[in-house]
């Protein structure tokens, strides 16, 4: 159960921080957090990350409840034994649903955090995109670890 208040969590951050920055930004405009770092910035992306895929929204739909069933199923079977998976699982509902919520209603995604890591000008994102990558990146982890459990189980 509570895999999916930490689904919800993300969920409300990221539609909250969403409407903030429409209510309150014009597109296009952008405000200094840290010099040469970090800004917040009104954008918006008709496709997938970094841009991709402009303006296909029904497979987006479609992908997207693909997605949201299989995270689920997995959660409800894996995440109670796995507790990092489970984490892993909710962040990547969460930021999918937050996306998806914009698509649905908004025909696009707001997007606003927007950095300069060395200089790069990395492609403006959000919440909900956030917690899908620290999401994967879990998953990626416990996929390791668990594979190097079960070879040191069978050699043991």
């Amino acid at each position: 159960m509570y895999y999916y208040i930490l689904a919800l969590l993300v969920i409300v951050l990221d539609q909250w921080t969403k409407w903030l920055i429409v209510k309150r930004m014009e597109l296009g405009e952008s405000v200094e957090v840290i010099e040469n770092f970090l800004y917040i910035t009104s954008h918006r992306n008709r496709g997938a990350a970094w841009g991709i895929l402009q303006g296909q929204m029904w497979f987006f739909y479609i992908i997207t409840v693909i997605v949201i069933i299989g995270l689920v199923y997995y959660i409800q079977k894996m995440g109670r034994d796995h507790y990092m998976l489970g984490v892993a699982l909710s962040l990547m509902l969460g930021g999918a649903i937050g996306n998806f919520i914009d698509r649905v209603f908004r025909k696009e995604v707001v997007d606003f955090v927007n950095t300069y890591p060395f200089g790069y000008d990395f492609p403006v994102f959000n919440i909900a995109d956030a917690a899908l990558c620290v999401g994967v990146a879990m998953l990626m982890i416990y996929m390791i670890f668990e594979e190097k459990l079960k070879k040191e189980r069978s050699n043991g």
